[in-house]
């Protein structure tokens, strides 16, 4: 078994929200030492110098295509490339080829993770039965099996009753409804935003207000039922405004937003691109800008990929025909360090909260501050490197991105599972 030291880092301080030069020891896999100038022999060093030392990233939110398309990404694939981008913890969504929605398929999930042993992936279970929103899946078999939270992610639930009944029978096992909050009508045919630029573009739009009235109506169901409620993919100004609303108000509400929402607008569709047709769609820039002033005051509480991995031949399909989404893993920490901290002068402390403090709380994982005695599950960002996101540096079965073969800033230098390196880029 190898030791590990890593030198001359900056660790934030999540506290006291400073960042401070240290050391940090790792012995049988675990945190040993966190100080000023270890020494040790016989270990393995890594030289952090002018790097950040962070507790690994937890993703709430992707999509890892397994069972059914093991073309587009594999629970071994994307687990590469989420350790690639920081990542150490998976939540993968349900909207599978067959669905989550039986202790087999969480079974077949945990096993794979285990085989392939490259981060922790926990499935997240489907709220209906084949995500068709009409019948509650059995919630106790799937969280016996493992299931960290419940979502038809890709699809909202569309009825009421069954949603209500969803958020009472959570409340017995203590884990999130996760809800995709657009409604099905009014989305229904939309390319992209609906605004002036999709008047301008001639493309069928989505609009904000889809999102904003089951945002709103899914509060009102977890204020009447007292469950949990996580919203999935925050994008508009409304939608923040309401759950600001709703958590000043005590409500047990918890939100997510994605690195597309806060770095780009709208105007990206005039390209025709289908990498940047997602769902919900890209939107304006007052909404990005939203986006951030509710990352900066706790708003919304997490950042999420939505890593969705599709085809080569589907995205060169016309616009009209694509199919919605665009991988993150491996770019999301570029995004965020180009926006975020150079631009909106965000602190480290603010981004790794977003990170991994609050999704953990969330799945009722073990918070990430690095102490001494846990795990460790480490992330060094090296936060000045440049580098292209070219095809044959991208770890994922599926590359469509805008962001090919863009020059990005910032990126995972290492990433450690419980004290073993899965990642180390020279």
């Amino acid at each position: 078994m190898s030791d590990i030291l890593i030198k001359g880092g900056r660790i934030s301080d999540q506290r006291s929200r400073a960042e401070k030069e240290f050391d940090v020891l790792i012995i049988n896999r675990k945190i040993a030492e966190i100080s000023k100038k270890i020494r040790k022999k016989g270990v393995k060093t890594i030289d952090a110098g002018g790097c950040i030392i962070a507790p690994g990233f937890i993703d709430l939110h992707c999509h890892l295509r397994d069972p059914g398309r093991p073309d587009e990404e594999t629970i071994e694939s994307g687990s590469r490339a989420a350790v690639a981008g920081g990542f150490t913890t998976l939540c993968c969504m349900p909207n599978t080829e067959p669905a989550i929605d039986n202790e087999g398929i969480v079974n077949y999930i945990y096993r794979e993770a285990n085989r392939v042993d490259i981060c922790r992936v926990f499935p997240i279970g489907a709220i209906t039965k084949g995500r068709q929103g009409k019948e509650i899946t059995e919630f106790g078999e799937l969280v016996n099996a493992g299931v960290k939270g419940f979502s038809d992610d890709g699809d909202v639930v569309d009825n009421a009753n069954v949603f209500r009944h969803a958020l009472e029978y959570s409340k017995i096992f203590k884990i999130p409804i996760m809800e995709h909050p657009l409604d099905k009508a009014l989305t229904a045919g939309g390319l992209m935003n609906e605004g002036l630029v999709s008047g301008r573009l001639g493309l069928h739009g989505s609009p904000a207000v889809a999102e904003e009235i089951t945002v709103s109506r899914d509060i009102r169901l977890a204020h009447f039922t007292g469950a949990r409620l996580h919203l999935c993919h925050i994008s508009t100004r409304g939608a923040v405004e309401i759950i600001r609303k709703a958590k000043s108000e005590g409500l047990s509400i918890t939100c997510e937003t994605c690195p597309h929402y806060f770095f780009f607008n709208d105007e990206v569709l005039a390209s025709f691109d289908t990498n940047f047709k997602v769902n919900p769609p890209i939107r304006t820039e007052d909404d990005r800008l939203a986006v951030i002033e509710g990352l900066r005051d706790g708003t919304i509480d997490c950042i999420a990929t939505d890593h969705a991995p599709h085809s080569q031949a589907e995205k060169e399909l016309e616009f009209t025909h694509a199919p919605y989404g665009m991988t993150g893993l491996e770019t999301a920490l570029s995004l965020i360090i180009m926006e975020l901290i150079n631009k909106q002068k965000f602190t480290w402390s603010m981004i790794i909260e977003k990170l991994n403090i609050n999704p953990a709380k969330i799945i009722n994982e073990k918070s990430g501050y690095l102490k001494i005695g846990d795990p460790a599950n480490i992330t060094v960002i090296d936060p000045e490197i440049k580098w292209k996101a070219t095809p044959d540096k991208i770890y994922s079965r599926s590359i469509n991105t805008p962001l090919i073969n863009k020059e990005l800033q910032g990126k995972c230098r290492a990433t450690m599972v419980n004290g073993i390196i899965k990642h180390f880029d020279e």
